[in-house]
């Protein structure tokens, strides 16, 4: 055989063999690459982020933000259980896909002043849905309160021994031990890459699924529905917030069309900005100074309430190179709730990991939520002052 002809081919074998071993190998990427052309890329969007937008009149209220949806919504939620799912918010994962589709959103840094998403899904769907990234303490401690045993979506998590041990408290949750949906466990297709992403962006920002996929594998894999093996309904203990369709003439209410506000100084990036959009009632979201889209939609995020909620962060101290962070997500402390371009001053309390989050304006009136999703975003204190016009 001519010798080149033999170079060659010994060239290709090496590139065909070394490809496949990174695609196994590689950290968080035991799964297949797919092709954005292949039956699990993002199917075309409706407008809505929802998978199915169904007909017919909206009276059927969504347990974990009031929303009002559809009978045929309806229908699915109450086969299912509330689940989080980890979306990261690196520059590279940008735009993120399914962000609009959650009921409820928590907002907080994850190391280093970048800030990641607890995206909780239960009463609408999104058919492409991440970069998903690593679990940390204080956001499994929001998941918690949303009933009995939530399902938890993740590619791994913080590790090392300490009070940040991530992976160390979901392994002695009782709920956890069956209802964590960590990659590290779970093949394609429930989770895939983009391979579309994959050759602009680091490896970790690659990580994909769809809530359908999800809540598929938790029934047929786990028999996790809306009830456990005894009959208990998920939300048997869990108590929701207060919904209201408009602000109440009687609160203490200041104007607000533009709000600003960072989460570690210097980290421009990912510093936040709302504008208030008074056709559709819903504030209209800027991360690190660009309007900041759902990739499912092509539509700036939006939300109904915005709260900025301040918690003390400390550092973990575990050794970790990254510096992993401890927030005191339970206890208490000060928080501005932004409904209908007007701000009001008020508390937070959450008694303990499994009870909401809850907010108290000045006569200790719980406030309710206006219909519709719900954004979070928990600041440290001390660190951007919160500016509001």
């Amino acid at each position: 055989m001519n010798k080149t002809v033999v170079l060659i081919s010994a060239l290709l074998l090496s590139i065909t063999s070394a490809f496949f071993s990174y695609s196994y190998f590689a950290p968080t990427s035991r799964i297949s690459i797919i092709s954005p052309s292949a039956d699990y890329a993002a199917p075309v969007q409706d407008g809505s982020g929802e998978v199915t937008e169904f007909e017919g009149p909206r009276t059927e209220a969504c347990p974990l933000n009031g929303e009002l949806l559809t009978k045929q919504h309806r229908s699915l939620w109450e086969t299912r259980r509330p689940m989080g799912v980890m979306i990261e918010n690196h520059i590279e994962a940008r735009p993120q896909s399914g962000l609009q589709s959650a009921d409820v959103i928590y907002e907080m840094v994850a190391e280093g002043g970048i800030t990641r998403f607890l995206s909780v899904f239960y009463c609408k769907d999104a058919s492409y849905v991440g970069p998903i990234r690593s679990a940390r303490v204080y956001f499994v401690k929001q998941m918690q309160a949303f009933g009995e045993y939530p399902l938890y979506v993740h590619v791994g998590g913080a590790n090392t021994p300490g009070p940040a041990d991530a992976l160390g408290l979901l392994s002695k949750l009782e709920w956890a031990s069956y209802n964590d949906l960590n990659q590290f466990s779970i093949s394609f297709p429930t989770f895939y890459r983009d391979y579309a992403r994959l050759k602009d962006v680091a490896t970790e920002h690659t990580m994909y699924s769809s809530t359908a996929k999800l809540w598929t594998y938790a029934k047929d894999k786990r028999k996790l529905t809306n009830k456990d093996a005894s009959g208990v309904s998920w939300d048997s203990t869990f108590k929701p917030w207060s919904f209201a369709d408009s602000v109440a003439e009687t609160a203490n209410t200041k104007p607000a069309t533009s709000i600003s506000y960072g989460f570690w100084a210097g980290r421009g990036d990912y510093g936040v900005s709302w504008k208030y959009d008074p056709a559709g009632k819903v504030f209209l979201r800027d991360n690190g100074g660009k309007a900041h889209v759902d990739h499912n939609t092509d539509k700036q995020l939006r939300a109904r309430n915005v709260i900025a909620m301040y918690v003390k962060e400390s550092p973990a101290n575990d050794g970790y190179p990254g510096g992993h962070l401890v927030y005191n997500v339970v206890g208490s402390g000060i928080a501005t709730i932004f409904q209908e371009g007007q701000a009001i001053d008020a508390t937070w309390r959450k008694a303990k990991e499994t009870e909401m989050v809850r907010f108290f304006d000045k006569k200790g009136t719980e406030i309710s939520m206006l219909r519709g999703n719900i954004w979070i975003s928990i600041i440290p204190q001390g660190s951007n002052e919160l500016t509001y016009q």
